[in-house]
């Protein structure tokens, strides 16, 4: 990696901002059909169960891409499998409402709209991890990487917000309309403004050679698959995958079923609200204690410690409270705090294998994307067997506990890509 590789202190800003707003609209679209949960199931009369097979579904397909968006990101560049995804699930949100109305089988086509969306968006974290590793430097990457990850934290506070009152005001179908629109206005910004026409040319070479590999960009993966490191990364990352998406997807019914005289924009907003200056002050946190001489890997052990352990007891809490005010308190200390994942595993991936981290990231994210199914359709069958929300927040904290401990014991930041053991994909 030469420095004539990484982007210099202005571009590194405004692509910094750029992909903050791509992740902004990629979760203002994921969570059109969380927020619209009570809307859609009164709608179309489904059942919880019902319900948490439709938001299950985004799962399953988002598993299935994860590795080859990463792997094709490595090799032609991040932002072009940006830039095609978004618009492709920007059209998908537009489209959604005016085929549901079309056809009759609801249920069907709502849960195939979701799988779509999932493979769509399941390239856009490998390849935002291979664009950072690649043109971002070492001691810039946690505050990089946790200002775009604060997009998640705006999308959903965006789509909370704004999504509430177009839901209010002019019924679910606003929602979808609103999100879409404006992922299709940002692809035509970025592509217009940020890119050069070379820059947006995918390689004919590679076209014509498909996914295999040339000799020199080959995966170590005996050598990386024998480190305990990147089992450890790879863990962590997808017990904090499947926590976060569980909580994404239930925690709107939760308040709305919990106190179904509180306001939506509130619960939908604020804890997303806080998450923001949690995550940013997390990656200056983090860089400024390693510019301090700290060694790496106890920095990202200890963001990992209040991402998964400390934010798992404040989910346990919002369990066995019956005031709104403290579960608004809660909520967002759990949802504010995972953010601090971002300057943890999230970055640990790129410490590990900067060659091929969108790729790697790609495996852990989704064994993630895996139990996330698992996760949310196992939320919405304790819920409704049960009657209790205790056992969903407990579901949240026993999986991150397992990710935390795993990471703890043999998570490394010393590169493991490489060395001569290289085979095909």
């Amino acid at each position: 990696m030469t420095e004539d590789n990484f982007l210099s202190g202005p571009e590194c800003r405004v692509w910094t901002a750029m992909l903050l707003l791509g992740t902004c609209l990629l979760y203002c679209a994921r969570v059109t059909v969380p927020i619209c949960a009570v809307a859609l199931s009164s709608y179309f009369d489904w059942d919880k169960k019902q319900f948490g097979v439709v938001l299950s579904s985004f799962f399953w397909g988002y598993c299935l891409t994860q590795i080859v968006g990463g792997h094709i990101s490595d090799q032609i560049g991040g932002e072009k499998v940006l830039l095609l995804s978004a618009s492709a699930w920007g059209f998908l949100t537009v489209l959604t409402p005016l085929l549901t109305h079309i056809t009759s089988a609801h249920l069907v086509f709502m849960t195939s709209s979701r799988f779509l969306m999932g493979l769509l968006q399941g390239v856009y974290f490998p390849s935002l991890a291979s664009l950072l590793s690649q043109r971002v430097r070492e001691s810039e990457r946690a505050f990089t990487y946790s200002t775009v990850g604060t997009g998640s934290q705006f999308g959903t506070l965006l789509i909370g917000g704004a999504g509430s009152l177009l839901l209010d005001w002019y019924g679910w179908e606003s929602v979808f309309y609103f999100s879409g629109l404006l992922t299709l206005l940002w692809v035509y910004c970025t592509c217009k403004y940020l890119l050069s026409e070379k820059e947006l040319t995918i390689p004919m070479n590679y076209l014509t050679r498909g996914l295999s590999v040339p000799k020199q960009t080959k995966v170590p993966w005996k050598q990386l698959f024998r480190k305990a490191p990147i089992w450890a990364v790879i863990i962590a990352q997808l017990s904090t995958a499947s926590t976060f998406f569980t909580l994404l997807s239930w925690l709107p019914t939760f308040f709305k079923e919990t106190f179904p005289d509180s306001k939506g924009w509130v619960f939908n907003v604020v804890p997303w609200l806080v998450a923001i200056p949690t995550s940013l002050f997390s990656g200056f946190l983090s860089d400024h204690l390693i510019s301090q001489g700290y060694r790496t890997i106890t920095i990202r052990k200890f963001m990992q410690v209040i991402g998964s352990g400390v934010s798992s007891i404040f989910a346990l809490c919002l369990g066995q409270t019956s005031s709104f005010c403290k579960a608004i308190v809660f909520a967002s200390a759990s949802v504010g705090l995972q953010t601090f994942n971002h300057s943890g595993i999230s970055v640990n991936v790129q410490d590990l294998a900067p060659s091929c981290a969108g790729l790697l990231f790609g495996v852990a994210n989704t064994g993630g994307a895996l139990l996330g199914v698992i996760c949310v359709y196992l939320a919405g069958y304790l819920i409704e067997t049960t009657g209790s929300w205790i056992s969903v927040f407990n579901l949240v904290a026993a999986v991150n506990s397992i990710g935390l401990c795993t990471f703890l014991l043999f998570g490394e930041a010393q590169r493991v890509d490489t060395g001569s053991v290289y085979v095909d994909l």
